[in-house]
């Protein structure tokens, strides 16, 4: 099990996605939330996939493939720093990579099919490392960042976005 990490373990930044995560099994709470996320915007119908709830905010679509986007970044992040990349990993503009991400021209459903299964890419990764890898430290964007930490990170920031969902976009959870 992955304990749950402590700050300076991760940006700041970082710290309500952290809290959000229930104590557990952190991994197979990412494959729970998987799952979830991806049945509730299944459900949600191609017809409101380029839904938003106001003006200059995100659609569906585009706040699930921006989901994808970052659990990619997060996951490069833990294989950089799992096998002992001590460079500085850099950030990323999540509003830029938004603006250029296609989201408007495919359909939910493949942005549904990407979202699982860069889900299941990052289990793969995560459940191959050894308790080394799991304890290294690295730096990204300018702060500290540990192995350990990011399966944390990117579940909250998934429930966060679940919230946003349900909460401004009428997605009925499962």
């Amino acid at each position: 099990m992955i304990p749950r990490p402590h700050p300076g373990d991760y940006a700041d930044f970082f710290a309500g996605y952290v809290a959000r995560v229930p104590d557990g099994d952190v991994l197979a709470g990412l494959a729970d939330q998987g799952r979830r996320m991806a049945a509730d915007v299944r459900a949600v119908g191609e017809a409101r996939g380029d839904y938003s709830y106001a003006d200059h905010k995100w659609s569906i679509k585009r706040l699930l493939l921006h989901v994808a986007d970052g659990e990619r970044m997060f996951a490069y992040r833990a294989m950089c720093v799992a096998r002992g990349d001590a460079q500085e990993l850099p950030s990323f503009d999540e509003n830029a990579y938004a603006a250029e991400d296609g989201s408007a021209t495919r359909t939910l459903a493949s942005i549904v099919e990407e979202y699982a299964s860069v889900r299941a890419a990052t289990l793969t990764l995560f459940r191959g490392l050894d308790a080394a890898a799991w304890r290294r430290r690295g730096r990204a964007s300018g702060n500290p960042v540990t192995v350990a930490a990011l399966p944390w990170i990117m579940l909250g920031h998934d429930l966060h976005h679940h919230a946003v969902l349900t909460e401004r976009y009428g997605v009925t959870p499962g």
